[in-house]
Parts: C-alpha cells; structure tokens; sequence
C-alpha cells in the first residue's frame, strides 16, 4: 500500500523538485532500492510481485516520480488519472511500450528509459540462441536427463554448424551490432534490415551488407534475429507472408519484443516443416505461450531472460537514479524518451 501523500514539495525552478517522492512498482536489486531510499521519499514494493492497477492508480496519484518495469502497463487513463505532482516516469528498461508515451506528453510527464546498459547481456543470449538451436543443444541436454542417452554414435544428435552461415539482423541498433561482432567471430557472414543504412565505417567493421528490401533479404539468409523497436509499424513485421519467404533450413531467433514475430505463422511453419527451427526469448502474450511451441523439439526456449544478469540490472538502477536525480534538480534527464522539455 501507498501511504498518504504528504504535502506537495516546493518546485523552485523548471521540473526541480526538493525530496521527490519515488515509488518503485516491482521489486529491483537490494543495492538500487537501498540508493532510492537513501536519496529521494522513495517506496520500494519489496514483493517480486507486479503491481495491481488499483496499487499502480494510487501510486501515481500520490508521488513525483513512477519508476516501473516492463509488467506494468502504464495506459491513457492511468496517465489521465494521475496526480498533478507526477512529472516523471523513470522506466527500469530499455523499452517503453507499455507506457502511453502520448499521453504522458499531453499530461507533461517526462518518460525516461534505460538504453546501452543490457546491449552485451542480449546480445550474449542471442548468440547462445543461434548456436543452440541448430546444434540441438536443448535436446541433447533433455536426453542426457532423460536417462535414455545410449551412448556416442555417428549419427546421434546430428545438427547443423553456425560457421559459413547467413546471418540477417532485423533493426541494426546497439544490440544488432553487438550480435553481428559475436557473429562474425562464429564465422557468420552478416546481412541486415534497417531504416537508415549504417555509416561506411561501421559496416566495413562488421563486414555487414545492407539491404533496403526486408523481403529480398529474408530469401538469402539461414538465421534471422530480431531487434527492431515494437510499434504500429513494427508489429507482426515478421508476418505469415515474410516467414514464407524463408528458406525450409532458417531458423528464426526472437528475444527482442514478441509482438514483432506472428507467433501463430511461425508455428504453422515449424509444424509443416516449412522451417527448420527457432530460439525464443521473448513471447506475444507472455508468460502465455502458445502450448504447439512446447511440443515442438526444435524450438529452444528460455524465460525473457536475455537480460538477465546481476551487472545488467544493476546498472538499469544506476541509470534510473540517474535520470531522476537530474530531473529534481531542474535539467534535462540524460535518458528523456520524449523530445523537448514538456
């Protein structure tokens, strides 16, 4: 619960705000909570647990400063019913769909992010996801488990090698960047799909080819990851229609944002055998998975964990401490999401 608000704190200047209140939606690192609470009226939901949206109301009714995480959906008529004190949601993540960044805008909340920081964390799962997935790295360890392992055999566990590959990278940002170094180190070579061409430098870098058809691209490559931005252009990007494009021996990886791979064609796919298999990190309507993905012994699956590593997450805090610090004091936060002092 969120206690009574006290009396609205003195704004001296643009945005400053002397002891802003903090409240944090989820349950964050004990050394970020613990800097929260020893900087700012900050209240900390200890529970790893979402807040319910009668908490999440409330909260924002009563306090400066929401720092959410990517569970909680921060909608148009959440941001409407919002306190007039509310100038800030510092999100912990990079990603900020769930926020009406409109809204926000209309009401003048600053919307604050955490990009860079999990770029290596990601892109270290992606990587892991391309190997295992056409080396049956999930299955072999199923079967070794499983206790009906028999022993070495030429032909047990045959899969496919990573080296001499395609590689097709949709959305060529930090994190496609990053997998396209670990890539090319695997001996990969390195296409992509973004909006604006990459500087010559960089693709010379990379040794990356850039192609300005997303559907000409799709036919030349035997992996395609995702790392493109969701959003109404972005969604379903990789439709019924492109996942025919690809070849019968591509494997799709997907731990970007689950909106943007039509899971019910992908499926269809891999179940015709259209597609040879795929990695998946992230889900369209997690935690809900589709219960076909689960039978099928050539998907690898793992819990939107990408980022997940005790460095990342505390860096996320380090940042959102940051941008909350800047925004009481009056400047521009570092992360602002929006354009322009609103």
């Amino acid at each position: 619960m969120v206690d009574a608000p006290p009396p609205a704190p003195t704004r001296t200047v643009r945005g400053r705000v002397s002891s802003p209140r903090v409240v944090v939606t989820r349950e964050l690192p004990d050394a970020t909570m613990d800097r929260l609470e020893a900087l700012f009226d900050a209240r900390n939901n200890r529970d790893d647990a979402a807040m319910g949206r009668d908490a999440l109301s409330t909260a924002m009714a009563t306090c400066d400063v929401l720092v959410p995480t990517v569970t909680d959906v921060i909608d148009r008529a959440l941001i409407r019913g919002a306190g007039d004190r509310l100038g800030l949601i510092a999100n912990f993540g990079a990603g900020v769909n769930h926020i009406d960044l409109r809204a926000a805008r209309e009401r003048g909340i600053v919307v604050t992010n955490t990009p860079g920081v999990l770029t290596e964390d990601t892109a270290d799962m992606v990587m892991a996801l391309i190997v295992s997935v056409p080396r049956r790295l999930a299955e072999g360890e199923k079967l070794v488990r499983s206790g009906r392992w028999s022993g070495w055999s030429p032909g047990g566990m045959l899969g496919h090698r990573v080296g001499g590959k395609a590689l097709g990278i949709v959305g060529m940002g930090r994190i496609g960047q990053a997998v396209a170094r670990r890539a090319r180190a695997f001996g990969l070579s390195i296409h992509y799909h973004n909006r604006r061409r990459l500087p010559d430098v960089v693709e010379a870098e990379l040794t990356a080819t850039w192609h300005l058809d997303l559907d000409a691209m799709l036919g030349a490559v035997d992996v395609l990851t995702l790392h493109t931005p969701l959003n109404d252009d972005s969604r379903d990007l990789i439709d019924a229609r492109r996942i025919a494009l690809l070849r019968p021996h591509a494997y799709v990886i997907n731990a970007g944002r689950g909106g943007v791979l039509d899971e019910r064609a992908l499926v269809d796919a891999l179940e015709a055998g259209r597609l040879a298999g795929a990695g998946l990190d992230v889900w369209e309507h997690e935690p809900r998975i589709d219960p076909r993905l689960l039978a099928l012994p050539n998907v690898v699956m793992t819990p939107h964990m990408g980022s997940a590593t005790y460095e990342g997450r505390i860096a996320t805090g380090d940042k959102v401490i940051a941008n909350i610090r800047a925004w009481a004091d009056g400047h521009r936060p570092p992360d602002q999401v929006l354009d322009g002092w609103v």
